[in-house]
């Protein structure tokens, strides 16, 4: 394909909901062709790539577990064989579990967490880079990594597992960023506060937002309506 003529692309890793969501429909908005992928809920992806169509955009949701190097192999190797380019990866796969105090977790929850959230986005970014580096003839890009406030205050009493592997996923941000710098690959990370978002559930309390609202400085948490509506707006 001419590279000239095609759409730069983004590969948003992680659930076909909330946050993963709002960012492919945004990007289709603006433009991007986008790859999301996923692990359990096809109809929650395959209703995101619908709707970048919609939007006039290309779109292919994959199935692909980020803590496993083999299956990022195969994403990537679906989006060169589909695409055959890649300009923005967005790290977004994240797992969370009920709250608990340190010395009641359970070494299984902790690897599994760790696999997903620190070292996923790792695989993910390793085969970003030997498509986006100069000496590996692409293009530059860029690769964004969604922390968390936890990262900095640590979830005492919730999940401190969880918040160690955000902290990860900022050092990783840094020396990553550092490597890549001259070689034309710009990487950040997002430090995300309170959101509305399914996730809350799975760490056993849905309605956490609203019970820390009052200790965010605008008195609410962050709405994902609001960036969908923006986004078909």
């Amino acid at each position: 394909m001419d590279s000239v003529l095609q759409a730069p692309l983004i590969l948003i890793k992680g659930r076909g909901r909330g946050v993963g969501a709002a960012t492919a429909r945004l990007a289709a908005a603006q433009g991007y062709d986008v790859v999301i992928s996923f692990v359990s809920n096809e109809p929650a992806a395959l209703a995101v790539a619908d709707d970048v169509e919609a939007a006039g955009r290309r779109a292919l949701a994959v199935r692909a577990d980020s803590a496993d190097p083999e299956q990022v192999a195969q994403l990537f190797a679906a989006i060169d064989r589909n695409f055959g380019r890649i300009d923005v990866l967005v790290n977004n796969a994240v797992i969370i579990a009920p709250h608990s105090r340190l010395e009641d977790l359970e070494f299984e929850r902790m690897r599994h967490i760790f696999a997903v959230n620190a070292i996923g986005p790792i695989l993910c970014a390793q085969q970003a880079v030997k498509r986006m580096l100069f000496r590996y003839n692409g293009h530059g890009g860029a690769v964004i990594s969604v922390s968390s406030a936890s990262a900095r205050r640590g979830s005492p009493n919730e999940y401190v597992d969880y918040a160690a592997s955000k902290g990860s996923v900022e050092t990783f941000t840094t020396g990553f960023a550092k490597e890549v710098a001259r070689d034309g690959i710009r990487v950040n990370y997002i430090r995300l506060g309170h959101i509305y978002t399914d996730m809350h559930a799975s760490g056993g309390e849905p309605g956490r937002v609203d019970r820390v609202k009052d200790a965010i400085h605008p008195g609410r948490g962050g709405n994902l309506k609001r960036s969908r509506e923006r986004s078909s707006g």
